[in-house]
Formats: C-alpha cells, sequence, structure tokens
C-alpha cells in the first residue's frame, strides 16, 4: 500500500512540473555600411530574423532586435528563435535598416539567407546601404 501511495504521489508532482523551456539558438553578427559617415545620437538600428517561404505575403518575423545605436559601425547585433519555429523547406533572411527620427537612412538590399541548422558562419555580416 506504501508503494501505491509512493507512486501516486510521485504521478502527481511530476504532472505538476512545468515542462522546460525549448533551448534557444542564437544568430550574433554585425551590420555595416561602406559610406564614410558617422551616425548621429537619435539613429536607432532594427535587425529582424524572418521565414520569407511564402510569396507576396508578409514575412513571419522569427525574432528582431529593435533599439538604440550606441557607437558606430559596425553595429553587433543578437538574435534568438525557438529551432521548433524552423520548417523544413522554408527559406529564412536577416535584414536590417537604420534609421533617424522615424526617417530611414540605411536598409539591406540584397537578401541574406540563413539556414538555421547550425552551419550558419557566425557573426553573420549584414551590409546595409543609403535609402533613396
Amino acid at each position: 500500500m506504501k508503494k501505491l501511495t509512493l507512486l501516486a504521489s510521485l504521478a502527481l508532482l511530476t504532472a505538476c512540473q512545468t515542462p522546460s523551456p525549448a533551448p534557444e539558438i542564437s544568430l550574433d553578427g554585425d551590420v555595416f555600411y561602406l559610406q564614410r559617415i558617422a551616425l548621429p545620437p537619435t539613429a536607432t538600428l532594427s535587425v529582424s530574423l524572418q521565414d520569407v517561404s511564402v510569396a507576396d505575403a508578409p514575412a513571419l518575423v522569427l525574432d528582431e532586435q529593435k533599439g538604440q545605436i550606441t557607437g558606430q559601425v559596425p553595429l553587433p547585433f543578437h538574435l534568438s528563435y525557438d529551432p521548433a519555429q524552423v520548417k523544413p523547406g522554408h527559406r529564412y533572411s536577416v535584414s536590417a535598416r537604420i534609421e533617424v527620427d522615424g526617417k530611414l537612412l540605411f536598409i539591406t538590399t540584397e537578401h541574406h539567407a540563413v539556414q538555421l541548422d547550425g552551419s550558419d558562419p557566425q557573426p553573420l555580416k549584414i551590409r546595409v546601404d543609403a535609402a533613396r
């Protein structure tokens, strides 16, 4: 009887435990531009990891880093994602933009594909070009 009570208690305790969160994997890198100009102190950087698999539809954002820029280029970023969000056959990319007071200054103009399978070179180097 004691064994049965002990097993029932153990089962109850196991059922009450919250599952541990899925491990997150990260992408680290730098955003840079080729122009020889300094950014004003009000500049902000936005870098996002996106699922770009569906044509003619908005990209699904897996993670995004936004904030005030401290310093000058290269500008470091850190993006995290849950590997359970990565779907076989889907395409993923990293994009970045730099704004000043809501006005776009620099943006990625090339597709920066990532595999999200652990083979992506780190740190990633993301070039942004002047907005026109």
